[in-house]
Formats: structure tokens, sequence, C-alpha cells
């Protein structure tokens, strides 16, 4: 590891600490991926952005890094409860699809807006349907112990593992409230391991098992995955603060399951550290799925927002710190990027002199941001006052630049600013015509034609285009 060390913030102690890796070669980090029976909305997007951050500060800071992504295909219900449909078996029924195409559709969605948000692809994306055998494996290695049946499936005992709900600080009534009653659990808090198909109905995604025909738990997929993944113990297991009261709880108990309780370390969780990014909050209420109506990143980019605007948005708050989304929020990062974007394309253009100082403060500054649990809004300012000293040669701001944002992420080497215009999807002109027009504009205020001028711009006026004369940026125009 280089420069300042490295503290994170584990939500199973409430604390920052300082990171010690277990193998120092090679990182080893898990989140909890999306359930892909719709698209995801942009508030799912900051988990990953997140988890990503976290990744790309790893590589900063000198380490190896093995990342697993799940595809969760099968098993999660419609809450975190034990009773109710299944996502994807409910998707299915509503799009008259097949499960196997409902889940290929979102699934190639997601990784679009994976790659938009120039999120790095993990190691590996493991998909849940892929370890349905190792899932039965695991569940029975702790039925005998920890397990109990029912007529609806094989359920967890809570009360079989030490210190259960640790992570959530206990089983809160908030957490309580969230699971529907089943008739014979033992403990509120209990989950179901395996869900036996109900008689005479059939799934699309099921199988046979020692409890049943049926289909796994949510829960039961991430520690199975996880651990046949990355080993046990691992490093960092990540997600949205959502899952820190019941499914991360609930992975917990069945790790300690599966090392066994009575084993030294008895405070075995699977991963050394749980990370947890807080919500992105919208006032109008378009963050949730349920409401059936929900911001994608694709709304964004239909409004003209590009989706690496969206991404700065969301770096320029602490991961742990509640962000609500606005429109103005979100085109006030993209005029934040433009200005990035200008500042790298300027000094690209600009001839080369020797520098009269150094880069090292500025690594130094930036290093220690992203070493304090991610601090990217800390970092960023220190970006802001690299591009804007001019004691130092343009060489040297733009490679010390590309250096930060191999953390920060947002392709200043490659986006331009044709990439950043404003341009909704209902757009009828196209930028081509738009620059054309213009440059007819500027050569008619060259002749002090300004009659001429002014018809060019009523002209693209009435094609939605807004001329931006007054412009700070010099970004000519806008639709």
């Amino acid at each position: 590891m280089t420069g300042a060390p490295l503290r994170l913030y584990n939500s199973l102690s409430r604390a920052i600490e300082d990171f010690h890796p277990i193998d120092p070669d090679q990182v080893r980090i898990y989140t909890c991926g999306p359930t892909v029976y719709n698209y995801q909305h942009i508030g799912n997007m900051r988990a990953f952005l997140f988890a990503d951050t976290l990744g790309r500060v790893m590589r900063w800071k000198g380490y190896g890094l093995r990342h697993i992504i799940n595809i969760t295909d099968v098993g999660h219900l419609t809450s975190d409860a034990d009773a109710g449909d299944d996502k994807m078996e409910k998707a299915a029924r509503a799009q008259q699809k097949s499960i196997w195409d409902i889940a290929a559709h979102y699934t190639d969605a997601f990784k679009l807006d994976v790659q938009r948000l120039n999120i790095t692809p993990p190691a590996k994306w493991t998909v849940a349907t892929d370890y349905v055998g190792a899932m039965i494996e695991f569940a029975e290695g702790i039925a005998d112990k920890h397990c109990y049946r029912l007529d609806s499936g094989l359920y967890f005992d809570v009360s079989t593992v030490p210190d259960y709900g640790r992570l959530a600080r206990a089983t809160t009534e908030a957490g309580e409230s969230r699971l529907d009653p089943v008739d014979g659990k033992r403990n509120q808090q209990d989950f179901a391991i395996w869900r036996t198909s109900p008689p005479g109905e059939q799934r699309q995604m099921e199988w046979d098992s020692p409890w049943g025909r049926g289909a796994p738990g949510w829960h039961l997929e991430c520690s199975v995955m996880s651990l046949a993944e990355l080993g046990h113990p691992f490093d960092i297991h990540t997600g949205g603060i959502d899952h820190r009261e019941i499914h991360h709880p609930n992975e917990i108990a069945q790790n300690q399951a599966k090392c066994g309780c009575d084993a030294a370390d008895p405070g075995f969780t699977g991963a050394r550290i749980w990370m947890h990014n807080n919500f992105l909050v919208d006032r109008g209420g378009k963050m949730s799925k349920s409401t059936g109506e929900f911001l994608r990143l694709q709304t964004l980019i239909d409004r003209g927002i590009h989706p690496l605007s969206y991404r700065l948005m969301c770096l320029s708050a602490h991961y742990r710190s509640e962000l609500e989304f606005t429109w103005d929020n979100v085109i006030a990062a993209q005029t934040r990027l433009k200005r990035l974007v200008q500042t790298v394309e300027k000094l690209r253009a600009s001839p080369d002199k020797p520098s009269r100082g150094t880069v090292e403060g500025y690594r130094e500054r930036f290093d220690a941001a992203v070493s304090d649990d991610l601090n990217t809004p800390r970092a960023l300012p220190v970006l802001d006052e690299l591009l804007a000293d001019k004691s130092l040669s343009p060489a040297d701001r733009l490679a010390a630049a590309a250096d930060f944002d191999a953390v920060l992420g947002l392709n200043l080497a490659s986006v331009t600013r044709a990439d950043l215009r404003t341009r909704p999807a209902d757009a009828t002109i196209d930028a081509d015509t738009i620059e054309a027009r213009l440059a007819e504009r500027r050569q008619a205020r060259a002749d002090k034609d300004f009659a001429r001028s002014d018809a060019l711009r009523d002209e693209l006026a009435a094609q939605g285009v807004e001329v931006m004369d007054g412009d700070p940026l010099g970004w000519d125009w806008k639709l």
C-alpha cells in the first residue's frame, strides 16, 4: 500500500477502522447485485458506483482486486418477508414472457447502465441459478443444527447463532415490521433457506431438494456465491443501506452456521468489513420500483444528461450520506463536468513548458481524501485546484489528472464537449446541422449582418436549440 493509511467505515462496528487485507496481494470484495425483474433505478445504481469507487481506491493504493457482483435471477420475494411472490415469477407473468427471457433482458439492461456509468466490470458476474446445487449442499450442511421444516419450506432458526442482528444493531422494531408472519415460525426473525412450491403450483424456476421441489431463499444465494468465489473469510461485503437491516444479518447468520457456531471465532461473519451506501432520495417519490414509475439512467439520458454527470453528482456526496436527487442537482453536476472537460481540452491544446512547481502536494492531498473512507467530496476540489495551477506544465497537470481520474472514473481523457451537449431524446435536429447553422451565424456576425444572425438564431430556437452567446463556458448551444 502507498500513501496514507486506508481507513474504512465498518457497519459491524459502526466505526472507521484501518484496513488490513487478509491477503496483501489481493483484496476480495463481494457486492450484492441486482434482482433482474425490472430496470434498475438510479438509486440502485448509486450502490454500484460506490462499490466501483471502493475498487478503484484499492487499485490506487496498490492492491490487487477480485471483485464479485451477483445477478439474482431467482428467489427474491417482493419484500424481505417469507411470504408473497417471487419478483422474477411475478414479472414473467405480468409480461407474459419466460422467466429466463425476463432475466436475460434486464441483465443486459443493467450491464449497459454499468458501461454507461464507467463502472469497472467485476472479475466475475455470479448468476444465482448457476449455484443452486451448491445452495442445496450448503443448506444440507447446516440444516440439522440450525434449521427446521414447515410446509412452506426449510427455515433458519436465528436463535442458534450468537449475536444475531449485530449488523443491524439488534432486531429492531423497524426491521421486524418488514417481516410478514409465517405460521409455525419459531422466531419472528427466522427466514426461509428453501421455499417449497405449494401443492398444485409449478414455478418456472424450481428444483428438487431434500425439502421438496422449490427454490432457494434470497439470503442463501449471497452466502453461497460469496464464499464459493472469495473463500472465507473475505475482506469486504458491500450493498445498499437497506440490506443492513435484514438481508445482510441473515447472510451473516448463515455464514456463522457454515463455519460452526462453536468455532474459535464465533464472530465469523463471512466478510471482515461490511460497507453500505446511503439512499438516493427523490422528494417526488420516484426512487422505488414498487410505484411503477421510477427514474432510470435512460430517463436522464433522454433529458440530455450524460451518465457521467450522474456519476459526478454521486461522487460529490459522501457514500454514507443521504443524497437528494433533483434535476437542478444533476444539471449542476453536468455543468461541473463540462468545466473539467473544457479545462482538459485546453490543456491538451496548450504548448508545453517546464513546471515551476510540483504535483506531489496535490497527490498527497488527493490520496489523503480517498484514503479517509473514500472521501470523494474532499478529493474533487483537489482535482480542480491541480488543473488550475499555472505553475505546473500542461503535461504534468494532465498526467496527474489522469491518475486522479483512475479513482474518479469520469473518463476525462476521452469525453469531449460534443459528448456533453444537452440533447433530449425527442430532439429532431442533429448536431451537424446545428454546427453548420452556428458557423453561418458566426460569419454573419463577423460581416455585421445582424439581421441574418438574428434570423438564424430564431430558426434554431424554433427547433428547440438555445444559442448560448453569454455562456461563460463557451458551450455555444443546448437543446
